[in-house]
């Protein structure tokens, strides 16, 4: 199988994980699925781009290579549901829309989701691991930032328009409410921005069971509106709106690395 994701380690205390922004599928679930899942439309277009000044700073990144419609990395391994309202699972078998992804009995079998989760799901989280204890080891606390983007409307999942910035501390037990506060402060400098925290995305598993602010591990989800930097349609990147985004999030880690030298006396 083909590797399952691109890992830099950085010189921050600053992990950036990007869970869905893959397209490689294997080739059992490719065989499987209908013309329209072939385009993979519920990929996390562009993140890896997005992100790619905050890893110019030094930040360490973790950027998953297959497909979500092979499995799902912000879900448990056990696939305990982590909202109650509409969602989709570890191995998936529909869209965000509620249509179904695969031809009728092409689904993985037991088998192979087996072996998606000894070689995709399992090196994904032991690397997501160790990078956090090692950086908490080095700085004394670590900060995880788990990157994500979504169509702005999907029926099927939350009414209207999606705000343009959704930030997830599952409800404040995943990071300190004071870095908080200080990322919803420093999107005041970019107000063409809407922006909510612990909306309709309160963060996923990453979020939920890395965040431990009593261990100085301090994780924060930001699913983003694709309109805000690409066309949804076609899905193809819009440079001058993905500047914008970029500068937006170079001004959001900045923040969060002040908090966390003001906070622990760290470099």
């Amino acid at each position: 199988m083909i590797k399952a994701f691109d890992f830099q380690q950085g010189e921050l205390p600053l992990l950036v994980s990007m869970p869905h922004p893959g397209t490689l599928l294997t080739p059992e679930i490719e065989r499987g699925l209908t013309s329209r899942a072939r385009r993979l439309e519920d990929t996390d277009w562009h993140i890896p781009l997005l992100y790619k000044t905050v890893a110019q700073m030094g930040a360490s990144t973790l950027c998953a290579r297959y497909s979500r419609y092979v499995v799902d990395l912000n879900r448990p391994a056990d696939d305990k549901p982590l909202y109650s309202t509409a969602t989709t699972g570890l191995f998936t078998d529909i869209f965000f829309d509620g249509e179904p992804l695969f031809l009728p009995g092409s689904e993985p079998g037991p088998a192979e989701k087996a072996k998606i989760l000894e070689t995709v799901w399992q090196p994904y989280h032991q690397t997501l691991a160790n990078e956090l204890a090692r950086l908490r080891e080095k700085f004394g606390y670590a900060l995880l930032w788990d990157a994500h983007s979504i169509k702005s409307v999907v029926p099927r999942l939350f009414e209207g328009r999606l705000p343009d910035l959704n930030f997830g501390t599952a409800e404040g037990a995943s990071c300190s409410p004071q870095l908080s506060e200080a990322l919803l402060a420093g999107c005041d400098d970019f107000p063409q921005y809407s922006r909510v925290f612990n909306g309709r995305f309160k963060g996923g598993h990453i979020t939920r069971h890395y965040g431990n602010p009593a261990n100085h591990i301090h994780a924060v989800q930001l699913e983003m509106a694709q309109c805000i930097y690409m066309d949804e349609e076609s899905f193809d990147y819009l440079p001058e709106r993905g500047e914008q985004v970029q500068r937006l999030l170079e001004k959001l880690i900045h923040t969060a690395l002040q908090w966390g030298r003001q906070q622990y006396g760290a470099p």
